[in-house]
């Protein structure tokens, strides 16, 4: 599990429900003078400086507040979520009308999903994770080495053994003793072959690291890669030269990728909202941050789905299949439903303006894959 990444998440959501106005029960109501401005207080709340008239000092409220802070966990969770889900237009409205106790806010639960997200996704079997039959794998090549060992050492005595002549029967043994040699040293040749799997890297064939690893240093000559219009083989220095040479180990490529990718996740919000903005560019009434709430809410959704469908796929088998291919289908329906119902759209308009956006999806998922290479492997 990639602590370092799940930690500035779970710092974002703490540093998103700081800057909120806390809201919900105090505890016991206290009269009196507020312990932190001084002033005389009436409520559950200081109306001076917002703080809670009863302060706890307990452990358990010390808990109590982490579970909130993280992802404000009361009441308005369980009546966030079903809108976001079934009537996701209906919240978007609400927030940006001003309507927000009842609610988790847009960027508290966006952070918050992001961090179950990827905790979630590092418990997820790995789908070329193969340790019993490496293990199996490397005991009949130490059985091979072991055999292959006695066989020489036996043809050695017999060599020793002989006359200087040699009788018949004597060389007959050591032809025989040669040709066992040889077969079990083929044999352990062929074991170390299949366990290298072909390949003198030790990849294998067909695997994401072995087509990362070709198409950055390219087999035969066949295949090169360019980063950011430059062809990287030719380049000597500079940001081609760095992504390819850090290609060249897949597996610590892939680590810096999802180090950078968890701590870079918002970057999808600002480079979306640019082009929620354009469908709306000649409508009066509609401001970046209402586009703001739209994009984040959308991009919440967006994130639990994928993380329900990954892991339905790795540990449901066909039932996996039938998730990904319902979630996929509720992409666009989503998008349609907040749409309309968020901007108060007529079908037709907000058909058409789903079409575009799931098109401007597209630029978006490019800008922030290119700004998630240039960021992980591009220093």
């Amino acid at each position: 599990m990639d602590i370092e990444g799940a930690g500035a998440v779970v710092t974002s959501a703490l540093v998103a429900s700081a800057i909120e106005k806390p809201t919900g029960m105090a505890g016991d109501h206290a009269h009196g003078v507020c312990s932190d401005c001084g002033a005389t207080t009436s409520g559950n709340f200081c109306a001076n400086c917002g703080q809670p008239t009863h302060v706890h000092r307990t452990l358990m409220h010390l808990g109590e507040e982490l579970l909130h802070g993280v992802m404000h966990f009361d009441a308005r969770i369980w009546r966030t979520l079903p809108l976001l889900w079934l009537n996701p237009g209906k919240l978007t409205r609400e927030w940006v009308e001003g309507r927000r106790t009842r609610y988790v806010s847009p960027l508290a639960i966006f952070l918050f999903t992001l961090f179950v997200m990827f905790f979630a996704l590092s418990f997820a079997p790995h789908p070329e994770s193969k340790t019993g039959e490496a293990a199996e794998m490397s005991e009949n090549i130490a059985a091979q080495r072991a055999g292959l060992a006695e066989a020489e050492r036996a043809l050695a005595q017999l060599r020793n053994g002989r006359g200087a002549q040699g009788d018949a029967a004597t060389q007959m043994a050591i032809n025989t003793g040669q040709k066992l040699v040889a077969d079990r040293r083929a044999a352990l040749t062929r074991l170390e072959v299949e366990a290298r799997d072909g390949r003198p890297d030790g990849l294998k064939p067909g695997s994401w690291q072995a087509g990362i690893k070709d198409m950055a240093t390219g087999r035969g000559g066949e295949t090169k890669l360019k980063v950011m219009g430059q062809d990287a083989h030719k380049q000597g220095h500079g940001v081609a030269a760095t992504v390819l040479k850090k290609l060249q180990n897949p597996d610590l490529a892939l680590y810096k990728l999802q180090q950078t990718l968890y701590k870079f996740a918002f970057l999808l919000v600002p480079l979306s909202i640019p082009f929620v903005a354009l469908l709306f560019l000649w409508r009066r009434g509609f401001t970046l941050y209402d586009h703001g709430v739209f994009v984040l809410y959308s991009l919440t959704f967006m994130a639990m789905l994928l993380m329900l469908m990954v892991v339905s796929a790795s540990i449901a088998g066909w039932l996996g299949a039938v998730v990904i291919t319902v979630g996929t289908l509720a992409v666009p329906v989503h998008v349609f439903a907040q749409m309309k119902g968020a901007y108060s759209l007529g079908a037709f308009s907000a058909l058409w303006r789903t079409l575009a956006l799931l098109l401007f999806c597209n630029i978006v998922i490019a800008l922030f894959v290119t700004a998630i290479v240039y960021l992980g492997l591009g220093h």
